[in-house]
């Protein structure tokens, strides 16, 4: 070997060196960094000298499966967690059973009240009473109905959120894929890029479960698990138009509220054969859709039921069979055709509520009659105490084919509701075990910090060799100049 060979071998080593230093040095300050991927150095042998070391790239590592397997639980998470918190808040709107608020102790409330002026007819204050826990139960009901409505009417609004957000991270893939080939043919790095754009993907897969399906010059494509197109080339463009303020009657069907459309094509949120599945999106589709609907039947039926009970015909002898009953739907009778919503309209009749100007001596005399009567008669109030326990068959059967009383409907929606939030909240727990175990595994793929360093000193040792090596040469070839 002669001396410019040494020299040169020992340059390139420095040059491989130092740039194996700044590889490691980003893989130990991004170990943390969302997205970052590992990279490491490859080397070759020069095809100039023959003997010296050459980069020949830096590889990004990352395991695509594991990547994939990942997200899965990370769109199931954002799933679950959506479905839970919109069940936690509905047991805190409908109350639970150690709620002295809660429907079930309003409705206790009410049937004590009834016996209790049952007992003593004659006072007034027990009558009041009477009116008073009546309209706190009614009140209940529409205080439920409003949260729920409310409820919904987030997840319109999130709905319409996540379409805008989904929108622009595909733009910004798109974007990227275009950028990417450009900057490899230009000689650049584009590792950061595929970190940006795995970030990126991350953010869609969120809200929508994606499957990443590689293309030539390092561009990727993207498919929901629906087999939607999200992004092949162009990305796709969804549509929806946010309603804000929804009402129990409005759905898609009536066309009262806004279905999904990608690049002006229908999308089903819904079903087996629904588009988008799993992820943020199709969660509060759900929550829009299925489950705030079907609580709000469950409400509905504890109202209609109440509504119901006291329309019964001969209850009261004083009323004629046009006439509401105690509880009303917005002050008139029950109408079999407008069900829907009825749980926010139902009210004490006003006639005997004397914070409306009624008068509560009707709940003893009849809700139509034109005078006190006899105070010390009781049998219309024992006739409404005795309605409200009676067994009946519940409309719809929603709890079961059983007959029931008004105060057994209700404890079986609080039930449900609670049991609901119980199983929601399991999965959310099961969901987050899961997502974290996978992030652990693609974290031992990652920078290893400690790996890092050992490579690090190596690099160190291999610095200061061919800096040794060069100055050996720097000495022998000023011994030979002074020959």
């Amino acid at each position: 070997m002669n001396l410019s060979t040494a020299l040169n071998n020992a340059m390139t080593g420095l040059t491989a060196t130092s740039r194996g230093a700044s590889v490691v040095s980003g893989n130990i300050a991004n170990a943390l960094t969302p997205g970052y991927a590992k990279r490491s150095l490859e080397l070759t042998t020069s095809l100039i000298s023959g003997n010296g070391v050459r980069t020949a790239g830096i590889i990004r590592h990352q395991d695509p499966v594991l990547t994939a397997n990942r997200r899965a639980t990370d769109a199931d998470l954002s799933h679950q967690s959506a479905v839970a918190d919109f069940h936690t808040q509905l047991e805190r709107v409908v109350g639970t059973p150690e709620d002295t608020a809660s429907l079930s102790n309003r409705l206790a409330e009410f049937e004590s009240s009834l016996i209790t002026a049952a007992s003593l007819p004659d006072s007034v204050e027990r009558l009041d009473q009477v009116a008073r826990s009546g309209s706190d139960l009614a009140a209940n009901l529409n205080r439920a109905s409003e949260g729920l409505r409310q409820l919904r009417s987030d997840a319109d609004r999130t709905i319409g959120s996540q379409i805008a957000s989904l929108n622009q991270t595909l733009k910004d893939i798109e974007d990227l894929n275009a950028r990417i080939p450009a900057i490899r043919n230009s000689g650049g790095d584009i590792n950061a890029f595929l970190d940006q754009r795995q970030v990126l993907i991350d953010q869609v897969n969120e809200v929508i479960p994606v499957n990443v399906v590689p293309r030539d010059n390092d561009r990727v494509s993207l498919y929901s698990d629906g087999g939607l197109i999200l992004l092949e080339g162009k990305a796709a463009e969804f549509s929806f138009t946010t309603t804000g303020d929804t009402q129990p009657h409005m759905t898609i069907g009536n066309g009262l509220l806004s279905g999904l459309e990608m690049n002006r094509n229908p999308v089903r949120t819904s079903g087996d054969t629904a588009q988008i599945r799993g992820g943020a999106l199709a969660a509060q589709f759900e929550i829009r859709d299925r489950l705030a609907p079907e609580v709000q039947t469950q409400l509905d039926t504890v109202a209609r039921d109440l509504v119901e009970r006291f329309e019964t015909p001969g209850l009261d002898p004083t009323a004629l069979a046009t006439d509401p009953g105690l509880f009303t739907d917005g002050g008139n009778r029950l109408n079999l055709t407008m069900l829907t919503g009825i749980a926010s309209r139902i009210s004490l009749n006003a006639v005997v509520n004397p914070d409306t100007g009624g008068d509560s001596w009707r709940l003893r005399a009849g809700l139509g009659a034109a005078a006190p009567n006899d105070p010390g008669d009781s049998t219309q109030l024992q006739a409404f105490s005795t309605v409200l326990v009676e067994a009946r068959p519940v409309a719809g059967a929603i709890f079961g084919t059983g007959n029931m009383r008004a105060s057994e409907i209700a404890e079986a929606m609080m039930s449900r509701v609670g049991a609901d939030a119980h199983v929601a909240e399991q999965r959310k727990t099961f969901a987050t075990g899961a997502q974290k175990q996978m992030q652990q595994l693609e974290a031992e793929q990652g920078v290893d910090t400690d790996q890092e360093l050992q490579q690090l000193m190596q690099i160190e040792q291999a610095y200061a060799a061919n800096a040794r090596l060069i100055s050996v040469v720097d000495e022998l070839m000023d011994t030979l100049l002074r020959l």
